[in-house]
């Protein structure tokens, strides 16, 4: 009885985890499709144009990882605080208030250094004239990542909440709007002036903001987000808490940070090795990419079911929301793993044009590449996952140590050791990614197992 007992709250569990999941994971699929939709769109004007936009977006998007790291400490800070009492109004909206603000303060050094970037891919030895037009794709895209930001943490807000439909709903919206957009501003469609690169950064930016104020708008105007009076008060000042999201949010922000840095050094790696091995990783990365939204999505789901136990300061809890989780997930990464390795080229047909001659070289490559990254996909599922549920304990810097062992120590190592110095090039460089990912995986799931050990809970 007791072990029917046992299955039924898994079960239970599961399908909570799976209800709060699944719009998240949409949701992530949305922002995802920004830039996917942005690398689609120009592909079709060519390779070089792939190859400069893919260096653009790589290095846009690791400021903009690090940024939302630090936005993601909203989530857990909220759904312990639901945990230790529902209806929490005054600690959740103090929690929002305060990443709105570290929002702010971080966003700006990032304009900054975004704004330089065509030195900055030079010194990472790209091609001058493909470093030029990456610039013209980041500069006016970087004044989007305000809202963006914005836009996650009021995501954490609804997501601790339980109903994260709603940022699903705008984030869907600002796909839609993107493509439209930036096939217009790319190309010169709808009487719009053909911007190309300029053109897919600007609708970008017009997109993320579309984002931001239409779940400003739920929030404020829905009945069950506006009791929280969220942007009352706003420019009072709360050090502590200001000083708490930072505490706990610095170290996913960099984790995360290392773990997208290392997929843009590897794009950097690529560019060392030839043109059509960089075009080729974009289309493969982008692929990768829109699966890894999956457990990406599980663990945040994953973070506030553990978060709201560990508030009640329910041991069990804590662990069934956890392991429910990391099953839930390895059965969807089984079936992307399958998908890759059983249709590659289908895939990489929705990104260029396979019938295409003067793409063939380019198709082969990535198809070789997504078969590498059908072999890492339980490892990068179940290492997300693992960071998913250590953040719901509040354990976020000794993981932020084991990705940089991981990523960077171990999957840098051993990208350099197999791409140049044994001669495999592009394949090198993503068994190297395999391997890091593989590290920072067994590091976080051997934690969260001890985590009672460790006195975490």
């Amino acid at each position: 009885m007791s072990g029917m007992q046992d299955r039924s709250w898994w079960g239970r569990e599961a399908r909570a985890t799976v209800a709060l999941a699944y719009p998240l994971v949409l949701t992530n699929l949305a922002q995802a499709l920004i830039p996917a939709t942005d690398v689609v769109l120009l592909g079709w004007a060519g390779p070089k144009v792939l190859a400069a936009g893919s260096l653009g977006v790589n290095l846009y998007n690791a400021c903009m990882i690090f940024g939302v790291g630090v936005m993601i400490a909203a989530s857990p800070m909220m759904a312990r605080a639901l945990g230790q009492r529902a209806h929490n109004v005054r600690d959740v909206r103090r929690t929002v208030r305060q990443s709105l603000w570290a929002a702010v303060a971080l966003v700006i050094p990032i304009w900054l250094l975004l704004w330089h970037s065509e030195g900055i891919l030079l010194l990472f030895r790209q091609e001058p004239e493909l470093a030029k037009q990456a610039s013209h794709l980041i500069r006016p895209m970087m004044f989007g990542m305000l809202p963006l930001f914005v836009y996650q943490v009021l995501k954490s807000f609804v997501s601790a909440l339980e109903r994260p439909g709603w940022a699903f709903a705008a984030g869907a919206f600002a796909v839609f709007s993107n493509a439209i957009l930036n096939y217009a501003l790319i190309f010169g469609k709808f009487g719009l002036p053909a911007l190309g690169l300029y053109g897919a950064g600007l609708g970008s930016t017009i997109s993320n903001s579309v984002m931001a104020v239409g779940l400003a708008i739920v929030v404020t105007r829905h009945r069950h987000f506006r009791r929280y009076y969220l942007f009352g008060n706003f420019w009072r000042p709360d050090w502590a808490r200001f000083a708490q999201v930072w505490r706990l949010g610095l170290p996913i922000a960099v984790t995360l940070g290392m773990e997208v840095t290392i997929f843009n050094a590897a794009v950097f790696l690529m560019g060392m090795i030839g043109e059509p091995e960089l075009a080729a990783h974009a289309v493969a990365i982008q692929i990768a990419s829109l699966c890894f939204m999956v457990p990406l999505g599980i663990g945040q789901a994953t973070t506030v079911r553990v978060g709201l136990a560990y508030g009640r300061h329910d041991r069990v809890g804590v662990g069934r929301a956890g392991w429910a989780a990391f099953g839930v997930t390895m059965v969807f990464m089984v079936c992307s793993a399958s998908l890759m390795l059983l249709a590659p080229r289908f895939l990489v047909g929705l990104f260029l044009d396979v019938h295409t001659p003067a793409n063939a070289h380019v198709i082969d490559l990535a198809v070789a590449f997504l078969t590498v990254a059908a072999l890492f996909q339980l490892v990068d599922g179940a290492q997300a996952v693992g960071a998913g549920m250590l953040r719901g304990i509040h354990d976020t810097a000794v993981p932020m140590l084991f990705a940089a062992l991981g990523y960077w120590v171990i999957g840098f190592g051993t990208a350099i050791l197999f791409a140049f110095h044994l001669g495999w090039g592009g394949i090198g460089v993503w068994v190297g990614l395999a391997a890091g990912l593989a590290a920072a995986a067994v590091l976080m799931m051997t934690r969260w197992m001890r985590r009672e050990k460790l006195g975490l809970i």
